[in-house]
Formats: structure tokens, C-alpha cells, sequence
């Protein structure tokens, strides 16, 4: 028997660090088979659990905190890399899906798992309330997994569907974490009525789409005002912002994960010093706070219970991905006459769930809940069923529907960025016998006024220019060149 293996101050960071290699190494395995990175982190920490390694790990508070600072700068992070020009054509089907949406798959779901557990052959026995508790727990898209998946493949979309499903992702857990909360009261009292349960979910909208806006708009003023001679030190005060926007959201009673999705949407569609050393740290410490919350998900399960509710959450899981998000996809977007079937069908099946349904699931066993050790091993299965079926799927989905297309090529060859702030532009070009018609030097090609060459690419080679540089067939040039009037006034249009 494999001795139990309990977290220590002397051991955390020796543990910490091997979950953590093993985790990426994992990782990197699994992408070049089509599996997604996050259920790998998720099965190396349930390796390492109690039923394997014996690693012991059972505070669903501590668990619940992770995920709370996880969740919101993955939530930041997704909002900064969310362009305006890109949600403004899907906005209002988007924001259907992340609130209507949510709703209605909680209802028919919740139904569904009442009338299951009503059966005489399963093994749960759920009131109506907590039936749609646990619906509500996995009621949204994973904002990790959406995030993760379509950009590690890298697929490109047809009809703005990526920016609606990232979009939703982005802004329908927090509708599903009042749906939660609300429940949650709901199963210990019974006197909240339908409009106290209104006005809560309404306050807690309004109040953290406002302090969302208001605190990004401060955090980019802060940041380009503020003269800070070491450059490693604007990530850090912007994750300063990141807490500070979540917590106090939630201290005024608004919605702490909608408030610092917003505020990442301000951040990245503004100017704002020191842009690339930013969106590397977020970058990397978003991967960070997904593996270790992945991870320490992975540790807390132990997979000998979740095996005896297996085939009550299957049956929930296959209606949950058959029935119950198509139905409340088809609903949303029936007002919507330009979104046809095949993108309807995708949307469907873009349903992932991850990392956020098993923390909400994690506000019930805190909360004390009747029925909560079931519905923690119920989300947690169904996670499992839907990374792997849904999550390995996605890009063949997309082939299989005719929505994928070729990805459209960014930056460049060269490997060179400009800071924002710098009024000038890239552009690449390549010599052709054309070009070499009227001289094969610098000094003799006819460049606009205002254009340099920066830098001559041949073969793996790079070579710094002068007039009398002859140049060779296939050579690649690099050219910096000011930006014109009216490109710079719809750059800066692009940021409001």
C-alpha cells in the first residue's frame, strides 16, 4: 500500500515543482495527439492523488481560493486579448448565450437530473432544488478550456465564430456562480422569493459590469502615467489591479469574475506602456494558475467515489451534449436570422466544460449542502466526459462543418515588433526579377518617401543594409515606414 503524502512547509515546493514539470511535459505529449493540455494537467494531479501516488489533498476551501485568483486572471487575460472590431459583430448573440443561455441549460438539465434520480435502478435520489444546483455548477462553458483549446490549435473561424464563443466563455460564469449562490440559499431556506432572486442576480450584473469599465479605465491611466524606471514592474501593478478589481467587486456585492472580464477588455483595446513585457507575464502566468488549478482539481477528487455515480453522470453528460446546450443554442440564436445551421451546430458542440464547473461545485461541499459529495463527483465526471469528447473534437468539428479556413498570417518573418506607441508600420517584400529591373542595390529601388529598409533576410541569413548592398533574387526585406494619416486615426478609432 502507497503511503498517504500530505503537504508540508518543508515539502510543498519540492512537490509543486515535479507536479509542475511533469504536468508541462505531459502537456507537450498530449497536444501533438490532439489532446487537450488542461485534461492532462487534470489526470496528473488525480495520478498523484490519494488513490494513486498518495499525494492527500482534501480542502475544498483552499481549493476554492485557487480557483477564485486562478479564474480571475485567466478571466483578465481572455478579456485583454478580446478585440473590439472582432465581439462588436456577435456582441448580442454572445451576451444572449452568457446569460439566457446559461439559464436555460440549467433549467432543462436540472430537470433531466430530477427525473433521473426520481428512478428506481440509480443510485442518486436529488430534490428538484439541488437537481438544478447541480446543474447550475456546470451550467457555463470553461473560459480555461474555450481559451486553451482555440488557440493552442490555432484554428481560424468563419463567421466571427470565435470571438462569439470566446466571448461567451468569457462573460457566462458569472451568471452560472449566481445561479450557484442563489441555489444554494435557496436549499437551506426557502423563503427567498422569484424577485429578491432577481434583484441579487441583477445587482450583482450591474454593479460588476460598472466597476469592471470604471477600474480598467483607472488601471490604464495608472499605467501610462505612471513613470516606473524598471519595466518589470508594469505586469506586477497591473496584477495588483486584477485582485483589487475581483475583491472589491465582490466586497460592493457586484460580480467579481464579469468586473475583471470587462476591465481585461478596457486594458487591451487601450494604449498602454510597456504592452509586450505585459502580455508575456499575463501570458505565462495565465498558463501558470491553469495548470495549478487544474492540478490541485485533480488532486481533491478521489476517483473511487466519482466511479459510483459513473453511470448517472454519464447519462447526464450525453444529455447535457445531445440535448441540453444545443437546445438553449438554438433558442438564444433564433432571433439572430444570419446565424445558420452549421454554425448553430458548432456553437452546440463548443460546450466544454473544465476547471470553473468543478470549483462552483466546490461552493456546495463548503456550503454544507445535502447531496454536495454527489454533486462535486457528478461535475467532476462530466468535465472529464466532455474534455475528451468534446475537447479532442473541436477542429474536426469545424473541418466536418466547412467552418475552418486557413489562418491568416501575423507579424512576421523577421521576428520584429514595434512598440504601440511608435507612429511607424512593418511591412515585408520580397525582390523579384522585377524589382532587380531597374538596378540590384538599395540605392536603386524607388521607395516611397519615408520608407527605410531595416533589415535584408537571405535564406537563414541576416544582413544589415547600405545603399550599395546588391541585392539577390528571393532576398526578403524588412521596411519600417510612418503611418499614414488615415491609418493612424482608424488605430486610434479601433480603441473606443
Amino acid at each position: 500500500m502507497i503511503e498517504a503524502i500530505t503537504f508540508s512547509a518543508e515539502n510543498i515546493l519540492l512537490i509543486g515543482s515535479v507536479l509542475l514539470f511533469v504536468s508541462i511535459v505531459v502537456g507537450k505529449t498530449g497536444y501533438r495527439f490532439g489532446v487537450p493540455a488542461l485534461l492532462l494537467f487534470l489526470l496528473v494531479g488525480m495520478l498523484f492523488g490519494s488513490d494513486g501516488l498518495g499525494l492527500q489533498f482534501h480542502d475544498a476551501e483552499e481549493a476554492q481560493f485557487i480557483g477564485m485568483v486562478a479564474l480571475s486572471v485567466i478571466l483578465f487575460s481572455g478579456g485583454m486579448d478580446t478585440k473590439y472590431g472582432d465581439i462588436r459583430p456577435v456582441l448580442a448573440p454572445g451576451i444572449v448565450l452568457s446569460t439566457v443561455g446559461v439559464l436555460l441549460t440549467a433549467l432543462s438539465t436540472g430537470v433531466f437530473i430530477w427525473w433521473l434520480s426520481g428512478m428506481s435502478w440509480t443510485n442518486i435520489c436529488l430534490p428538484l432544488t439541488t437537481s438544478l444546483l447541480l446543474a447550475a455548477t456546470m451550467s457555463s462553458t470553461d473560459s480555461a478550456s474555450v481559451f486553451a483549446i482555440l488557440r493552442s490549435q490555432k484554428m481560424h473561424l468563419k463567421h466571427n465564430l470565435r470571438p462569439m464563443l470566446e466571448l461567451e466563455s468569457g462573460s457566462n460564469d458569472p451568471m452560472a456562480y449566481m445561479l450557484t449562490i442563489v441555489l444554494i440559499q435557496l436549499t437551506q431556506t426557502a423563503d427567498m422569493g422569484i424577485g429578491a432572486i432577481m434583484v441579487q442576480l441583477a445587482v450583482q450584473f450591474i454593479v460588476g459590469a460598472g466597476a469592471g469599465y470604471i477600474f480598467g479605465r483607472i488601471a490604464v491611466r495608472i499605467l501610462n502615467r505612471l513613470d516606473i524606471d524598471n519595466q518589470a514592474l508594469y505586469p506586477i501593478l497591473l496584477l495588483a489591479f486584477v485582485f483589487f478589481t475581483f475583491s472589491l467587486t465582490d466586497l460592493i456585492n457586484g460580480n467579481g469574475y464579469l468586473a475583471v472580464y470587462i476591465a481585461g477588455i478596457i486594458v487591451g483595446n487601450e494604449k498602454i506602456k510597456q504592452r509586450r513585457y505585459i502580455t508575456t507575464f499575463i501570458d505565462g502566468l495565465t498558463w501558470l494558475f491553469q495548470i495549478i488549478m487544474f492540478l490541485c482539481l485533480g488532486l481533491l477528487v478521489n476517483p473511487h467515489e466519482m466511479l459510483q455515480v459513473a453511470a448517472v453522470a454519464m447519462l447526464i453528460g450525453v444529455f447535457m451534449i445531445v440535448v441540453g446546450r444545443p437546445l438553449s443554442v438554438f433558442l438564444c440564436l433564433l432571433p439572430f436570422r444570419g446565424i445558420t445551421l452549421r454554425p448553430k451546430l458548432f456553437v452546440s458542440w463548443v460546450g466544454l466544460r473544465g476547471a470553473v464547473p468543478i470549483i462552483f461545485a466546490t461552493y456546495p461541499v463548503v456550503a454544507g449542502v445535502d447531496g454536495a459529495d454527489i454533486i462535486f463527483n457528478v461535475v467532476f465526471f462530466i468535465t472529464i466526459i466532455s474534455l475528451v469528447v468534446q475537447g479532442t473534437t473541436v477542429s474536426f468539428m469545424a473541418g466536418r462543418l466547412g467552418l475552418s479556413e486557413p489562418l491568416p498570417k501575423t507579424g512576421n518573418d523577421f521576428g520584429v515588433e514595434l512598440p504601440e506607441e511608435i507612429g511607424s508600420e512593418l511591412s515585408e517584400m520580397t525582390i523579384t526579377e522585377d524589382t532587380l529591373y531597374a538596378g540590384d542595390t538599395l540605392k536603386d529601388m524607388n521607395l516611397p518617401k519615408g520608407t527605410l529598409v531595416m533589415i535584408v533576410k537571405r535564406g537563414d541569413k541576416f544582413l544589415v543594409p547600405n545603399g550599395s548592398l546588391k541585392l539577390l533574387l528571393g532576398d526578403q526585406l524588412l521596411l519600417i515606414s510612418e503611418k499614414s494619416p488615415a491609418l493612424q486615426a482608424e488605430s486610434q478609432s479601433d480603441s473606443f
